[in-house]
């Protein structure tokens, strides 16, 4: 069994087909234990660490960060058995078994150089008897100068060694020359003195644009070419092409090139985020109200709540009231947590709550799950950790999966509402916007009051007008008053 085990990219769940390596967590030589996080990946859902399958030393990476890779594409190689001496590389230098030094024997039957021209393979093994170079069977000692691939990364190739005295006459050996970088390819196959890092989609472009590669220094990660760098190259080689005929006119065109514009990659969050939207919009038949609300009391007994020694330390805000509100209302009127299935409309005994959070990833809706089943300050716990993992960027796809009804806190951003879309599989998304101080007619006179507007989107095959507004208006309810909406309703 071979002691290098390659480790392909998992699948993280909910059928996702690719994910983008964020940032390897080792490097080659690194001596790594069982389920020690190695890389952490990027998918549609979340950014997720994932764990060695084996103890041993990282013997290859294959992909390096920021790269796409599809589930079930290798990624890492890993030597199992250190111990057990260096690794053979084959030809290619792609990760081979160790083999045996080949044998006396076998060395001295080796008695005809290659022809002039051949490529060389890669040697394996030591000096063998009598001065010659130790090759496999088949091959034999070059007694011209070879030819060697640039190494990857723009490394100088090396002089080629002194060849050994050949069995048959042969001409003699030219003098080593002082290493030199090849000169740049001018086909855009990304070749300048070593492998340029670029992906297939910006070779197409440089090569369309008429870009090459080689002469460019990369702006992506670890040096790779972005389509900015080509765009930029080609702009400038654009301008150096065309002469100045009048001043006005090539200011005005420099003015809006390329290098102004900022072109960003549609993947992970974004990319999911964007499909998912637009499927629900032109899927299920959306209709939105709104319900202006005087929360001055659930203001008031926040406070209280704060001042409560059993609370001090936990988080409390006006969402948590918003969420405890949501899940009263739906036990209330259980159609609301429901989902579309085509010939049946499927009603869910749970709520899966889930809690829009604006990350650096973009917007992501994990969900607390079974939420109708926590006390109220279970609830604020699970509402302060989905929060603190979402914004830390450690939302597993599992906490973002099977939500069934969600809550949007445009409030935060200074918003008074907002037309909210449903998420797949929901039939109704809350949106909450600021809780402000604006005059209002309080027992008959106008009064500086905390009032906050709700919209509620709901899916209209399953949600008619007046279900949604009694749902709606049950929340309402519930924040202008909610200690006595508790007595009431539970």
């Amino acid at each position: 069994m071979s002691r290098i085990k390659e480790f392909n990219l998992p699948d993280l769940g909910e059928g996702l087909t690719e994910g983008e390596i964020l940032a390897w967590l080792v490097k080659v030589g690194d001596v790594i234990e069982l389920n020690q996080p190695i890389v952490e990946v990027e998918t549609a859902k979340a950014a997720v660490e994932i764990p060695a399958k084996w103890a041993g030393q990282v013997h290859a990476i294959f992909h390096p960060e920021g790269s796409t890779v599809e589930v079930g594409t290798p990624i890492i190689a890993i030597d199992t058995d250190p111990g057990a001496g260096p690794i053979a590389q084959s030809t290619t230098g792609a990760p081979a078994a160790a083999l045996p030094t080949p044998s006396a024997a076998s060395l001295a039957a080796v008695e005809v150089a290659p022809a002039e021209g051949a490529i060389e393979p890669g040697l394996i093994g030591g000096p063998a008897p009598g001065g010659r170079t130790a090759v496999l069977v088949g091959y034999g000692p070059r007694t011209t100068a070879a030819k060697r691939r640039p190494r990857k990364g723009g490394a100088p190739a090396q002089p080629p060694a002194a060849p050994a005295a050949p069995v048959q006459a042969a001409p003699a050996p030219a003098a080593p020359v002082a290493p030199v970088s090849p000169a740049p390819a001018a086909n855009g196959n990304g070749r300048a003195g070593g492998l340029v890092l670029a992906k297939p989609p910006v070779r197409k472009l440089a090569k369309d644009l008429g870009v090459d590669l080689g002469t460019l220094t990369g702006s992506g990660p670890q040096g790779s070419i972005t389509r900015e760098d080509v765009q930029r190259a080609a702009s400038g080689t654009a301008a150096a092409a065309e002469p100045l005929t009048a001043a006005v006119p090539a200011t005005a065109a420099a003015s809006f090139g390329a290098d102004r514009e900022q072109r960003i990659p549609v993947k992970g969050v974004r990319k999911l985020t964007a499909e998912n939207m637009s499927r629900s919009a032109f899927t299920a038949p959306h209709v939105t109200e709104f319900l202006t609300v005087d929360v001055t009391r659930a203001m008031k007994a926040l406070d209280r709540l704060r001042e409560r020694r059993e609370w001090r330390d936990v988080r409390v805000s006006p969402l948590l009231l918003v969420a405890k509100a949501v899940l009263l209302a739906v036990k209330r009127h259980p159609m609301v947590n429901s989902t579309w299935a085509g010939d049946e409309i499927v009603v869910k005994d749970y709520v899966n709550l889930g809690i829009a959070a604006a990350t650096e990833r973009g917007l992501i809706v994990p969900n607390i799950k079974d939420a109708g089943r926590l006390s109220l300050r279970e609830l604020a716990d699970a509402m302060t950790g989905l929060v603190q993992t979402a914004k830390a960027g450690r939302t597993s796809p599992a906490d973002m999966s099977a939500g069934t009804l969600t809550i949007t806190n445009v409030g935060v951003f200074g918003v008074d509402t907002g037309t909210p879309i449903l998420p797949p599989g929901e039939s109704a998304i809350l949106a909450f916007g600021a809780v402000r101080e604006l005059p209002w007619v309080h027992k008959g006179k106008v009064k500086p009051r905390q009032v906050t507007t709700l919209g509620l989107s709901f899916d209209h095959r399953i949600i008619d007008g007046e279900l949604g507004s009694k749902f709606l208006r049950d929340i309402g309810d519930f924040l202008a008053d909610p200690e006595a909406a508790l007595l009431a309703w539970t």
